[in-house]
């Protein structure tokens, strides 16, 4: 998928769901339960075991692009390497690694580092990533998009951790170009019940359009 359309697709959704999962078929279950509640943009994360084939069967079940793939918790270039062969089309670090960004523009596909502070912002920014992964937001919260945006007001931020339903308003309405969300959205899966995950997906989604067409007004 060109490159531009996946920037942009990230964007209209303006949920990625962070898919933590404790097998491999669990992660499958909450792609799928995240994407009948409205969220395409799907995150499997390194630490999920088997990852990279969890990437490629994805891949090869939404082969029409029904849902956007992505890889994160990824540290190098080799890691970056792998899940975009895999099928990836969006690569997601919790730091800055320049040879994964690096990667991700040789092969076309997105780049999310990670920064924690205005310097590392502009650092991710420098490096070519295309958008800047606010970690931890837990840490911050939804003033410190403000904050970045008073001098950086280009920076295009998208936090992960820290996120709800409770928040997400503020989060959007503070400057975010989307959100990530790891276990306020998965948590039914613990217990086995996807259709909460589903439902979830469905508030996040709702919430995120809501508070667009606020600042729209």
């Amino acid at each position: 998928m060109q490159k531009l359309k996946v920037m942009q697709r990230i964007i209209n959704c303006g949920v990625v769901a962070v898919v933590r999962a404790e097998s491999p078929e669990q992660a499958l279950r909450i792609a799928a339960a995240v994407k009948e509640g409205g969220v395409e943009t799907v995150e499997i994360t390194l630490t999920v075991p088997g990852a990279i084939e969890v990437i490629r069967e994805l891949a090869r079940n939404y082969n029409k692009g029904e849902i956007l793939i992505g890889a994160g918790t990824v540290l190098d270039a080799e890691t970056a390497r792998a899940a975009i062969l895999a099928g990836a089309e969006f690569i997601v670090g919790p730091h800055l690694n320049v040879d994964m960004v690096r990667t991700c523009n040789r092969y076309q596909k997105v780049s999310m580092a990670g920064a924690m502070s205005i310097r590392e912002v502009v650092e991710v920014m420098e490096a070519g990533s295309d958008f800047v992964k606010l970690f931890p937001g837990s840490a911050f919260g939804p003033t410190m998009v403000k904050n970045i945006k008073g001098p950086l007001p280009q920076a295009p931020i998208i936090p992960t951790g820290g996120v709800s339903l409770e928040n997400v308003t503020q989060w959007i309405q503070a400057g975010c170009e989307a959100v990530g969300v790891g276990s306020e959205l998965t948590r039914g899966a613990k217990t086995g019940n996807y259709d909460l995950v589903t439902e979830t997906a469905r508030q996040f989604v709702t919430a995120v359009q809501n508070a667009r067409k606020n600042l729209a007004g």
